[in-house]
């Protein structure tokens, strides 16, 4: 089935399903035995906002499947567990999937819980769909990562930021292996000749359980910056924000696509900046992409999480198509496929839609989807929405 198809038919069958209950399809796969995968999500801690929304797309995705056929007749389950955000517990919870022998993990939600369990799977398997795109997995390799790196959203910032004329920029990071990560990745972009007209002017970390980053931002403040980098997320990106209003600092903060989140829009709203910027995906509006086959699918994408009255988000987005390729792949191959033929079969996935653009896994990248499916997103306060303020790729629409 062409791929472009294949996408489309899938979102209108989640509608189609959620709207009716999905009753009769299941019915007739209720005899056989569920085919079980764990979703190791963080439904509490703190990117509990992004997890949760990620369990609304698992289980969304959950219904569809159950509603058309299951996975070759199998009722399709998905045992979503919380990690807490906690590594240490990711491992664990990790360690009890695979002893339950599914060739698939999905998740973690982000890079210190996917990288903690990475080594549990690197030789033989599972697959771990990492919903964080923020990790760097080997070619070949069984940990796949969702959407856009990290390097492709940074160097999408640097072309906004340069075209908007924001040459001084100042970095808050954390100290933690993300934060490590985010540093080095902006450190290369920009010792390229692309973004010689750039400079580092300020570099302050701080630990994630730091109830206060004022000192921080006070050398930030005086280092006169054009625009302050600070893409951590969750309950540490609500501090620097609170720091962010009490020095005064008045300038556009950008962070990552992980705190697109409208809840967190909302309990934040009495300290947001004036400019509020994020490393955004196609999905997060439909504006900001062109008639064709993946607005399509955004299209369905939006109407279908309408019908269960969820806006989604940028954690609905992160597990949204990542997970469509894993049940793509299953249903290709069945329920009894190794791991090492679901990791083969991603791998060789070409010209596949999804609601983030048309992915190809030959990218070495394990994620299929490069730079062109990231867009400059701003928080407009007024209407209450996200609003693309770039073309694909960073530049200045």
């Amino acid at each position: 089935m062409p791929a472009r198809r294949l996408r489309c038919g899938l979102a209108i069958a989640l509608l189609v399903a959620l709207l009716s209950g999905g009753r009769s399809a299941l019915t007739a796969s209720a005899a056989a035995e569920p085919y079980q995968i764990t979703a190791i999500l963080s439904l509490t801690g703190v990117v509990a906002f992004t997890g949760r929304a990620m369990q609304q797309s698992v289980q969304a995705i959950e219904a569809s499947v159950n509603a058309t056929g299951g996975i070759q007749g199998h009722p399709l389950k998905i045992d979503v567990v919380d990690d807490a955000s906690n590594p240490q517990v990711a491992v664990q919870l990790a360690n009890a999937a695979m002893a339950k022998g599914s060739a698939v993990i999905l998740g973690p939600a982000f890079s210190a819980t996917c990288l903690a369990v990475a080594p549990l799977v690197a030789k033989s398997g599972p697959v771990e769909f990492c919903y964080s795109p923020a990790i760097h997995p080997v070619r070949g390799g069984f940990l796949f990562s969702s959407s856009v790196n990290a390097e492709d959203q940074a160097r999408g910032f640097l072309r906004y930021f340069q075209a908007m004329h924001w040459n001084r920029v100042a970095f808050l990071s954390s100290i933690d292996a993300t934060g490590q990560l985010i540093d080095r990745g902006y450190d290369t972009l920009l010792k390229e000749p692309e973004f010689a007209s750039m400079q580092a002017v300020a570099r302050e970390h701080f630990a994630a359980g730091d109830i206060s980053v004022a000192a921080q931002l006070q050398r930030v403040k005086a280092a006169r910056p054009d625009v302050l980098v600070a893409t951590s997320s969750g309950t540490p990106f609500a501090t620097i924000l609170r720091g962010v209003s009490e020095t005064g600092l008045d300038v556009p903060v950008a962070t990552s696509f992980a705190n697109m989140t409208y809840a967190q829009m909302d309990q934040y709203k009495n300290f947001l900046p004036k400019t509020l910027l994020f490393a955004g995906l196609q999905s997060m509006s439909v504006e900001g992409t062109r008639p064709g086959p993946v607005r399509d699918a955004q299209q369905h994408y939006f109407a279908a999480f309408k019908a269960i009255g969820v806006r989604p988000d940028s954690g609905n987005s992160l597990a949204w198509d990542s997970t469509w390729v894993v049940i793509d792949a299953l249903r290709h191959l069945g329920v009894g496929a190794t791991a090492t033929q679901v990791r083969d079969y991603i791998d060789n996935l070409h010209g596949w839609v999804g609601v983030n653009g048309v992915y190809d896994f030959s990218d070495a990248e394990q994620r299929g989807i490069g730079i062109g499916g990231m867009v400059v997103d701003r928080w407009d306060q007024a209407r209450n929405e996200f609003i693309a303020v770039s073309r694909p790729g960073g530049g200045l629409k």
